[in-house]
């Protein structure tokens, strides 16, 4: 398991934790972490919910941009966060500091969203013209939080 994402339980509840200073930036080794820890919570029948967080100043706050303009490496960003919303447990971002791009995007395909005061949410690159989510009009509407029924 990669030393960028663990997870603790408290009671029912699964907490999965990135720790990748200084941005916790969702590079390579953080989507291989955080798919893999997403999955063995949903399919864990002693979870009941599973809450992402980060350590340090802030949410992830975007991608690797020593990633830019390489190949793909799987999983990708988008494969992380279709896994989250098809969990059939609920998934809940812990927000706080500055989710930025694709920490944000993160965020939003959580089933829910908690935010501490202070918390500021951004897509930076849409100011470059740069929109590279396809599956962001869904993200951004929340159809998974509104199609699932929590008890």
């Amino acid at each position: 398991m990669s030393e960028l994402v663990s997870i603790r339980t408290d009671s029912d509840v699964a907490v999965i934790t990135i720790d990748n200073p200084p941005v916790n930036a969702m590079k390579y080794e953080v989507r291989v972490g955080l798919l893999d820890l997403v999955s063995r919570a949903s399919h864990d029948a002693a979870i009941s919910a599973v809450v992402i967080a980060c350590t340090g100043r802030t949410f992830v706050a975007g991608a690797d941009i020593a990633e830019f303009g390489k190949p793909p490496r799987q999983p990708t960003a988008i494969a992380v966060i279709e896994a989250m919303e098809a969990s059939p447990k609920p998934v809940i971002a812990a927000l706080h500091g500055t989710p930025l791009g694709g920490g944000l995007e993160l965020a939003l395909g959580c089933h829910f969203r908690i935010a501490a005061p202070g918390t500021r949410l951004g897509l930076p690159e849409i100011k470059l013209g740069i929109i590279r989510v396809p599956a962001a009009p869904s993200v951004c509407l929340g159809w998974s939080a509104w199609t699932r029924p929590w008890r």
